[in-house]
């Protein structure tokens, strides 16, 4: 089996890790495919894993909303690029180490008559904010998909779902699709409430940047206990303020309990973080990175659904935003478990 996630950002690396973790424990073996900060995280997770270098789209993000779109589509012709390139990278490793099957987490050019090739994705309509470009986005996001054998949706089918109309558009695709639960590498359990927050960075730069230094800057003048996860695996230290906690990048296991231990979480509403928050069942303040129109619509979905509140990065409080949220009568995310992807999973054998 070969594994690829994408490399926008570090949430299509971590919603692999449940998938990896269940092909060990059905006895496949697995290869990875990264490169950089994906393939360090990778690397502590699965230490007796081979991984094999394949470089990323690397898009870079505008530094503020209006100029977004534009570079966007400057750099459409590297995505061309990078699409051929895996494309032909992936015909001579399924000849070298005798691959049967591929996952490819949004990476188009991943598949291959010589393999079984399973497209994964929680995105199957991409929002724009426009709905006349939404549907040439998912013309073309479909035009790859159903290149693929198969395609995997990582959200509940039903009405309890985590991505509304992400995952559940009008118009599927022209392959097999299957729904495989929502998944986290987290599990809920009691622990002490440590801390007043933590806040878990993510994302393309150079928005996750701009976010840490607003938080940084309002949250050491408060007087209450905080921890802060950069998600800079490979990033040297930087100093500790007096009632921040900062951590360059935690293993599954320590961030997962340093998130249980927290009564509140400042995080972006990137799709991954919203299954690991709905997993532990912690109250959230979802910033979405600016411009990027899915983090938009997750957030105010789940919004409306009382699960969370959110707030724009624009102006953003973190004292004001502390005060709405413990003023808000949330509702309690549904209990979700991973059972569907161990029965979905065995059916390759």
């Amino acid at each position: 089996m070969l594994v690829a996630p994408l490399d926008w950002g570090l949430g299509h690396t971590t919603r692999c890790i449940p998938i990896i973790k269940e092909l060990l424990v059905q006895g496949f073996e697995v290869i990875i495919a990264a490169e950089n900060e994906a393939a360090a995280l990778l690397k502590k997770e699965f230490l007796d894993v081979k991984i094999l270098t394949l470089k990323g789209y690397r898009i870079k993000y505008a530094k503020n909303k209006a100029a977004f779109w534009a570079k966007m589509i400057l750099q459409i012709p590297k995505i061309i690029f990078a699409i051929k390139r895996e494309k032909k990278w992936l015909e001579k490793v399924i000849d070298e180490h005798k691959i049967d099957i591929v996952f490819a987490d949004n990476r188009f050019g991943l598949c291959s008559k010589k393999a079984h090739c399973i497209f994964i994705t929680h995105q199957l309509l991409i929002k724009t904010g426009n709905g006349f470009t939404e549907k040439i986005a998912q013309l073309i996001n479909y035009k790859f998909i159903n290149k693929f054998n198969e395609c995997w949706v990582i959200d509940e089918e039903k009405e309890n779902n985590l991505a509304g109309e992400l995952s559940h558009p009008r118009k599927m695709p022209l392959i097999p699709t299957k729904y495989i639960g929502a998944l986290s590498r987290f599990k809920k359990y009691t622990v002490e409430k440590k801390y007043d927050i933590v806040a878990v960075l993510s994302g393309p730069e150079p928005q996750r940047s701009i976010f840490e230094n607003i938080l940084l800057t309002q949250m050491q003048n408060l007087k209450i206990k905080i921890a802060l996860v950069r998600g800079l695996p490979n990033a040297e230290n930087i100093l500790n303020a007096e009632n921040i906690k900062i951590y360059n990048h935690l293993p599954a296991k320590e961030l997962n309990e340093l998130m249980l231990a927290s009564k509140i979480i400042i995080a972006r509403s990137g799709y991954t973080t919203v299954m690991d928050i709905a997993v532990l069942q912690q109250k959230a303040i979802f910033v979405p990175t600016p411009a990027q129109s899915e983090q938009e619509y997750l957030a105010q979905y789940l919004s409306n659904k009382k699960y969370c509140i959110f707030a724009n990065q624009m102006g953003f409080s973190v004292e004001k935003n502390i005060a709405k949220i413990e003023s808000f009568a949330l509702v309690p995310y549904p209990a979700y478990t991973q059972n569907l992807l161990k029965i979905i999973i065995a059916t390759l054998q």
